[in-house]
């Protein structure tokens, strides 16, 4: 079961690196909402496999370096999801027993675009922040002011001396059409959907090319002192009156009736409008009651949102593709006949693995169902048998890899077939290049994925220790670059010398080694030369490392051209082993002790204190239970987490009490 709970952690930390990082969803939310509960549910089951930094443990982030990151003055958490009336109820009947009073639900319409946050003083816009990873994001002000549905002065009276509202980024159906087709002329790659290409376009350098794009927002939340009322439908009201764009389909419902009628009509009517929605959302009307309420960690309790279900069409499957990712999977994808579904024209669908080939009896010409609820690329859900009287050869998965010929393997109790050549097929290559340089990586300035493409094209990377050879002359002579940008580009390959072993152990892309793997096994072996030469026994024998992270580990030294490769990234001088002054904090002081820390700190931030509780031999938890000793408790704490902490009899210590236990008061 250890092995089930780290395959999805590790899928599902690959579909928020894409999602969040890249603009570029794998996965529907629907399917990623799935894989998390189902993540949750045997994390409970089996505690003994907990990890600290498991997507269940976190919200995700859309925080990009090259803008200036901002602390949330109130934390911007993401809503639980629900997908039916059943569950609705659910959280209807959850907000009664808490509250064990009168209570109304505001309905809204849940526009699917890009998180913002708008602090106004004295009537001006004073900053726009993203939602970032919940407690920070970045601040996208100048680009922000280019929205002509956010006012940058308020109109009108009563408005707080200091407040904020949030809102949804939105692009236009009618601009993201256009947008696309522009650059389809151009052969760039295309936006998934508007809500992709708002959140591109927010964080875009060119505040000019910003405004071009047209984006719209509505707004629909606003937080702070004295606020006109204290209920919410009554402060959109009043901000309506200052100059924001507020939606006017809202509704108070005072039963589960009037919420699934609300529910009903737009399922229908969302799709007259001029902007994309993909649920409703449902909020505790009185402020006071959702104070009551309060969060989870992730999550407020006073509101959900209802997904709409996915949208089907009928069209034609003329070929199907097979593409190599970076870990050699090849997926199966059909390309279709063109057709109109959710608000955009389909004309290609995940296949996902051979089973799922199998399953549906595809045939070439076949007429097949495509459903796209949220989906980025749609999925075939089954096949019209009527028309199969039109349909071509069977459909069935390739044996050899499409882009070197190596024979496909396919690991026993895995649904995915994979091209063992690692060493030597082109997009597996380009793949571990950019997983290298990537933000969580080896975060090299002026390197991304396009960047390491042309690179790998033009013969001048083969692998990621020739990033390490690169000359300034070689890149200038490139299309795209220019002077400052090759400088950059080689000022960031030297500073990336400077990232710590473990980030470096990750950057490797060893297999099942993501970022919380790769730290246990740096601390554990400080060098690569020892992690080397350990065999499975040993690196089992390490806390949360299976057999199966073991196996790959050695697999992975045992490789010829991976043991050049790291010979060759040891002589550029990049950090191979645990330095003296990481060493010089390490202690054991922490040992067998498990922390939670919950609210907001002054000498550190909560990053930094788990960082201080692993090295000094601590484990951190993001729940607590009967096995939590501590919960560091700053500014702010969640009400939840004080009230089990003690029912449960578990120690609340301070800031200043926990830098003492471990000597750095």
């Amino acid at each position: 079961m250890q092995n089930k709970i780290e395959s999805l952690r590790l899928d599902l930390h690959k579909y928020n690196y894409h999602y969040y990082v890249q603009n570029a969803p794998l996965i529907s939310d629907q399917k990623f909402d799935f894989l998390l509960k189902e993540l949750q549910q045997l994390e409970q089951t089996y505690p003994q496999f907990y990890d600290p930094n498991s997507p269940t443990q976190r919200v995700g982030s859309d925080i990009t370096k090259s803008f200036n990151q901002i602390q949330h003055k109130y934390p911007m958490l993401s809503l639980s999801n629900t997908y039916s009336e059943g569950e609705v109820a659910d959280f209807y009947e959850r907000v009664r027993k808490a509250l064990n009073d009168d209570f109304e639900i505001v309905c809204e319409l849940k526009y699917d675009g890009t998180s913002i946050s708008l602090t106004y003083m004295n009537g001006a816009l004073q900053r726009a922040v993203t939602r970032g990873d919940g407690e920070k994001g970045d601040d996208v002000t100048e680009n922000v002011k280019t929205i002509r549905s956010i006012p940058l002065r308020l109109i009108g009276d009563n408005y707080p001396d200091e407040f904020e509202i949030r809102g949804e980024i939105l692009m236009p159906w009618s601009v993201f059409d256009t947008l696309n087709e522009e650059r389809e002329r151009a052969e760039e790659q295309l936006f998934a959907n508007p809500r992709n290409a708002a959140a591109g376009t927010l964080k875009l350098q060119n505040p000019q090319l910003v405004a071009e794009r047209k984006l719209d927002a509505y707004l629909y939340y606003l937080l702070g002192d004295n606020l006109p009322s204290d209920e919410h439908s009554e402060n959109l009201k009043w901000a309506e009156k200052w100059g924001f764009k507020v939606s006017n389909a809202v509704k108070k419902c005072s039963s589960l009736q009037d919420i699934y009628d609300f529910i009903q009509y737009w399922n229908i009517e969302r799709k007259n409008l001029p902007v994309a929605t993909d649920g409703i959302v449902l909020k505790v009307n009185s402020l006071n009651q959702q104070k009551n309420l309060g969060f989870t960690a992730k999550s407020p309790r006073w509101a959900v949102a209802y997904k709409f279900k996915a949208e089907q069409a009928v069209t034609t499957l003329e070929s199907v593709s097979f593409q190599v990712g970076r870990t050699g999977a090849v997926t199966p994808v059909a390309n279709l006949t063109p057709v109109l579904l959710s608000g955009t024209t389909v004309k290609r669908a995940s296949l996902h693995n051979a089973d799922i080939i199998e399953s549906l009896d595809l045939h070439l010409g076949d007429q097949v169902f495509v459903e796209k609820g949220g989906e980025i690329i749609p999925k075939i859900t089954g096949v019209d048998v009527n028309h199969r009287h039109l349909s071509g050869e069977k459909v069935r998965f390739i044996d050899t890899c499409p882009e070197c010929g190596s024979a496909l393997v396919r690991v026993a109790g895995e649904a995915a077939h994979y091209c063992p050549n690692d060493t030597g097929c082109p997009p597996q290559i380009v793949g571990r290049i950019e997983h290298f340089i990537s933000r969580k990586a080896m975060n090299i300035d002026g390197f991304g994925g396009e960047t390491a493409e042309l690179l790998f094209k033009n013969g001048l990377i083969h692998n990621i220790s020739d990033i390490y050879d690169l000359k300034y002359e070689s890149v200038l002579k490139l299309e795209r670059f220019a002077e400052k940008s090759a400088m950059n580009l080689i000022s960031g390959i030297e500073n990336s010398k400077k990232v710590p072993f473990e980030r470096v152990l990750f950057a490797l892309g060893i297999r099942f080694v993501g970022e919380t793997v790769a730290k246990k096994l740096a601390k554990a072996f400080k060098s690569i030369d020892n992690l080397e030469k350990a065999q499975l026994p040993e690196l089992i024998s390490i806390d949360e490392i299976g057999e199966r992270i073991g196996q790959s580990v050695v697999e992975f030294f045992s490789n010829l051209v991976n043991i050049e490769i790291i010979s060759r990234l040891k002589e550029a001088g990049v950090q191979l082993e645990i330095s003296e002054s990481q060493t010089e904090n390490l202690s054991e002081k922490l040992a067998g002790l498990t922390i939670v820390i919950s609210g907001t700190f002054t000498k550190h931030s909560r990053d930094e204190y788990k960082t201080l509780i692993e090295n000094n031999g601590g484990k951190n938890s993001g729940s607590i239970s009967a096995k939590t000793n501590y919960l560091l408790a700053g500014e702010n704490m969640g009400p939840a987490k004080l009230e089990k902490a003690t029912k449960l009899g578990v120690k609340i210590i301070s800031e200043d009490e926990f830098l003492t236990m471990i000597g750095n008061d």
